[in-house]
C-alpha cells in the first residue's frame, strides 16, 4: 500500500529513518509517474552487472581495511537488494520483506545447533558437513538432483569451477592429492603447446584454467583472492618500473623490454630488503 505524499517525504527526508527510509526511496525512484526515468527502465538483467560489481567493491574495500569506505559499500550492496525486490514488487512477484523473511528461515533452518535442539559441541568441520547435508536436502526439495545443479552460473568462472569441483569432490569424483593435480597441469599445458587453431587453443586454455582452480581447491587457496594479490603486485612493481623510467626522464613508450625487464628485477630487489 502506498503511503500518502506527505508521509512519503518525511521518511524519505529523516536522517534516520533506517530500512524503511530506503525501502520508500527506492519505491519512488521506480514509480511509473512520477519517478526517475533511468530507475523505471531498469529490470533485473540491467541491474545484475550493477550488483556484481558492488559485491566487488565491498570486497575490495575489506582487502584494503578501508573500514571508512566499506560501510559505504555495503549501502551501495544493500541498494542493489532493495533494487531487485522492488522489481519483484512491480511484477507481483515477492516483495523485500519476502526476501529477507526468506534468508531468516534459512539461516535458522541451517543452524539447528543455534536455533534448535542440537548440540553446538561439534568441529567446525562436522557443521560444514551438517550444513552440506542441509543444503542437499533442500536443493532435492527443489527438484535439484543432479551433484552439480544449483551452482549459479553468473558466479565468477574461476570461482565457478571450484564450486563445481567440490560438487564432485563430495561424491568421490577427485583426484586424491595434489601430485595427480599438478601431473595434469603438465599434461595440459603440452596439450595447450600443440594446439595450433584458435578454438583449440581457447579450449585448452579453458582446461588449464579449470585444473589450476583445481590445484588452489587442494591447496585450501582461494584462486580469486590469490589472483586479486598478484594483481596488486603487477601494478605496485611496474608502478615501481614506470617511478624508475621517470627518475631517467622518459615513459615506458620510450624505453623497451631490456630496459623495463631490468628496472623490474631492481624493483623485486628492492622488496626483498629488510627495512
Amino acid at each position: 500500500m502506498t503511503m500518502a505524499k506527505s508521509d512519503s517525504d518525511a521518511i524519505v527526508h529523516d536522517p534516520k529513518g533506517g530500512m524503511p527510509r530506503l525501502l520508500e526511496i527506492m519505491r519512488r525512484l521506480r514509480d511509473p509517474e512520477t519517478g526517475c526515468p533511468w530507475d523505471i527502465e531498469q529490470d533485473f538483467a540491467t541491474i545484475a552487472p550493477y550488483t556484481i560489481e558492488e559485491a566487488y567493491e565491498v570486497a575490495d574495500a575489506i582487502e584494503r581495511e578501508a573500514w571508512d569506505e566499506l560501510k559505504g559499500e555495503l549501502g551501495d550492496l544493500l541498494f542493489q537488494s532493495v533494487f531487485h525486490a522492488q522489481m519483484a514488487t512491480d511484477k507481483g512477484l515477492f516483495n523485500f520483506d519476502d526476501v529477507a523473511n526468506t534468508m531468516s528461515d534459512k539461516m535458522v533452518a541451517r543452524h539447528p545447533h543455534v536455533f534448535g535442539d542440537e548440540n553446538r559441541d561439534k568441529s567446525a568441520e562436522q557443521q560444514t558437513a551438517d550444513w552440506e547435508k542441509i543444503k542437499a536436502a533442500e536443493r532435492a526439495g527443489k527438484e535439484q538432483g543432479g551433484t552439480l545443479d544449483g551452482v549459479a552460473v553468473g558466479l565468477p568462472s574461476l570461482l565457478r569451477a571450484v564450486k563445481l569441483q567440490k560438487r564432485a569432490a563430495r561424491v568421490g569424483f577427485d583426484w586424491p592429492s595434489t601430485d595427480e593435480v599438478l601431473d595434469k597441469i603438465i599434461e595440459e599445458a603440452g596439450e595447450l603447446r600443440e594446439a595450433t587453431d584458435p578454438d583449440h587453443i581457447t579450449e585448452e586454455f579453458g582446461d588449464m584454467l579449470f585444473v589450476m582452480a583445481n590445484l588452489a581447491r587442494h591447496l585450501k587457496i582461494d584462486p580469486e583472492e590469490a589472483l586479486r594479490a598478484a594483481n596488486a603486485k603487477f601494478i605496485r612493481r611496474f608502478e615501481g618500473v614506470e617511478a624508475r623510467l621517470a627518475e631517467r626522464g622518459k615513459t615506458p613508450a620510450q624505453s623497451d623490454l631490456a630496459e623495463m625487464d631490468a628496472l623490474w628485477d631492481a624493483v623485486k630487489a628492492d622488496e626483498k630488503i629488510p627495512d
